[in-house]
């Protein structure tokens, strides 16, 4: 006996500090993505909803980070109940926590992991927000953070990475999040939309991006944090999974970025810069859940169906005519499902695992399995995220007053504007100024502000 333990404990993994210190780097690199997408979202929208957009996404870091080391963490990533959900009291309030004690099956500590799966939490529900865009109150919206969270998001991660969830140990591949995140996101979102309605003047008045620099920026700071985002997910570089997983990255955001303006110019004429935007982006999206069990060309193959499939879908809200503000349901649902789904045609067996898709011998078992995954994971985050707006607009209201969604929400919800337009200075209205009063001594401002030039 002794001499076995003494083997058990020779064996046994030890905190490697380049895991460590790798995983740190990753776990800030996703956490510049909420900023980003903040970027990237408020330069889609117009002058008048841009700091709401902004506050949506920012709003999350606080608000997830207070549930997460309260009990998310505990729900997500805990002992096993059912294959459904998790809970280790140790994770509450990361009270029983030692601070060299190592997740299990890694070389690094269960705090860094933590805090790495943080972000994901993070980012996730702030994904949703760029369907409602210009017409929720804020208010309602972090209460909807709260509860969805709470009723979705952490339930769904178990059921994808957590020991005993029933779509891990179905053998559902999911490497950073293509149905935890992005289907999870992308399903919210419709599910949102259909209770709480369209924005006023939706397919009539122009809704264009009022800064494209913006949108830009917010798709760079993206593409680069999802670097962390991908790579990281494997928890180490001790095998090349990780840098094959950043390789592929790269590869299919790409393609995804050139099909998606090819189609664009195809269909409509152009090359935009929007286009390129968001055709980044899909490839991002497909690449997360896949990229760990294709090969480079098979990352490129993702990447090209993703980039022309999300580029279809995002015209489908004006066909059905539902109001997804910024494409969240075009390009993070449909983009998540595909690069899912792919996994059962162009899985190596090369990467993460042995698993095979059918283009390589492997038949058609995982594909249904992925099908299993995606399905379950929409239906249930549409049909929960549906109800959870039903109740919120039926008790404290979801959409702000028509007056105030014509005459801007920023000043509205958060009494200031995103750019000083009159010369004046002081973007900050007073805490005693009422937003009506506030939008009345802008527009008086402005009218002087011509005459003066005039």
């Amino acid at each position: 006996m002794a001499s076995a333990a003494i083997l058990l404990a020779a064996d046994a993994p030890k905190l490697s500090s380049a895991n460590t210190g790798f995983m740190l780097i990753c776990s800030a690199l996703v956490m510049l993505m909420t900023p980003g997408l903040a970027f990237f979202y408020g330069g889609m929208v117009r002058v008048k909803s841009t700091l709401n957009m902004l506050m949506m996404s920012f709003i999350s870091l606080g608000v997830v980070t207070v549930l997460w080391v309260l009990y998310g963490f505990s729900m997500a990533f805990g002992a096993d109940r059912g294959s459904l959900i998790g809970w280790t009291s140790d994770f509450v309030g990361f009270s029983g926590i030692g601070k060299t004690e190592l997740w299990p099956g890694s070389t690094i500590p269960v705090f860094v992991f933590a805090v790495f799966q943080l972000m994901f939490a993070i980012i996730t529900p702030a994904l949703i927000s760029g369907a409602l865009a210009d017409r929720v109150k804020f208010s309602a919206w972090t209460l909807f953070l709260v509860l969805w969270a709470t009723v979705v998001y952490f339930p769904v991660a178990h059921w994808v990475w957590g020991a005993g969830g029933w779509a891990n140990k179905l053998g559902v591949i999911d490497f950073a999040g293509g149905t935890a995140v992005h289907i999870n996101a992308g399903a919210a979102a419709l599910g949102v939309i259909l209770v709480i309605g369209k924005r006023i003047g939706f397919k009539k008045d122009p809704m264009r991006p009022h800064s494209l620099p913006l949108v830009m920026l917010g798709a760079g700071l993206l593409w680069f944090g999802w670097f962390g985002f991908n790579a990281g997910s494997w928890l180490g570089n001790d095998d090349g999974v990780g840098p094959l997983m950043f390789v592929n990255t790269q590869v299919a955001t790409g393609t995804a970025m050139l099909a998606w303006l090819a189609y664009e110019k195809i269909r409509h004429g152009a090359f935009t810069t929007l286009g390129a935007a968001s055709g980044a982006v899909a490839g991002l999206v497909a690449i997360t859940p896949s990229g760990g069990a294709v090969s480079p060309l098979g990352a490129m193959a993702v990447g090209a169906v993703a980039g022309v499939l999300c580029a279809m879908a995002v015209c489908l809200k004006y066909r059905f005519g539902y109001d997804d503000s910024l494409d969240v349901v075009g390009v993070h649902m449909v983009g998540g499902v595909v690069g899912s789904l792919l996994i059962g045609f162009f899985a190596s067996g090369k990467g993460q695992s042995a698993v095979k898709g059918l283009f390589y011998g492997g038949g058609l078992e995982q594909f249904w399995k992925q099908c299993a995954g995606v399905f379950a994971v929409l239906a249930y985050s549409l049909i929960a995220s549906a109800v959870l707006a039903f109740l919120l607009d039926r008790t404290i209201g979801m959409r702000v007053t028509e007056d105030e969604e014509i005459s801007g929400i920023d000043q509205a919800e958060h009494a200031e504007t995103a750019y000083d337009l009159t010369g004046a200075g002081g973007g900050v209205v007073t805490a005693v100024t009422t937003p009506a009063l506030a939008a009345a001594q802008i527009k008086k401002a402005a009218t002087q502000s011509r005459k003066v030039d005039a």
